[in-house]
């Protein structure tokens, strides 16, 4: 058995924990709130991504993927 097991397994049960508890957070948010976490997510996942996972491109893509998300569908 690999040394790191137990870690990974803790590791995995707590990010399960934490994504059961994110999806009940949003039971009360309207469609436009809830449209805003999933845009900030992706753009800060995308930030992220396009800017070698530094600090400033995880933020201000979470903050354009935040407002782009609050405007859809908005009337």
């Amino acid at each position: 058995m690999h040394t790191l097991y137990p870690l990974i397994r803790i590791s995995g049960t707590a990010m399960l924990t934490i994504a059961a508890l994110a999806m009940t957070a949003c039971a009360g948010m309207t469609q436009q709130e809830k449209n805003t976490a999933i845009g900030a997510g992706v753009g800060a996942i995308g930030g992220a991504i396009l800017t070698g996972g530094s600090t400033t491109g995880t933020l201000g893509g979470a903050a354009v993927g935040g407002v782009v998300g609050h405007e859809v569908n908005k009337k």
